[in-house]
């Protein structure tokens, strides 16, 4: 009697044991910003073909080539001042995890970035040919 006591017990224990370790996860990669488009993809970074940059959503920063150097920033460069980005087309960047996007630039780059055509490629927002600088 006493080994059946024993042994419910331990089952007992060992049910309650594996269901508290069961573990949730909730990936909440950071609150996109205003002129991002409206429909919410998780992922990390956007890369803004029409100038070449890419956006880190949780961090707020823009990424940006200047002095052949990735440069991390909360605002655009200066040769930029005047781009809108809610117009701009935007890329989602969704197979890609860590700190540094940019080592498929060459990949992005040669995929999305098309200086003077600004057609959309069905991956984030696109306006046709249109100038995306504020006048």
């Amino acid at each position: 009697m006493k080994k059946l006591l024993l042994i419910l017990v331990s089952i007992a224990f060992f049910l309650t044991s594996k269901t508290n370790a069961q573990v949730s996860v909730n990936v909440n990669l950071g609150t996109p910003p205003v002129w991002a488009p409206a429909d919410r993809v998780e992922t990390q970074y956007y890369y803004l073909p029409d100038i070449d940059a890419y956006y880190d959503i949780p961090q707020r920063k823009y990424i940006y080539i200047s002095n052949n150097t990735w440069v991390r920033s909360n605002t655009l460069p200066a040769r930029h001042r005047n781009y809108n980005l809610k117009s701009g087309r935007v890329v989602y960047i969704t197979d890609y995890r860590g700190n540094s996007p940019y080592i498929y630039h060459k990949k992005h780059k040669t995929k999305y970035y098309h200086p003077g055509n600004h057609k959309s490629n069905g991956k984030g927002k696109g306006h046709g040919k249109k100038n995306h600088y504020k006048k």
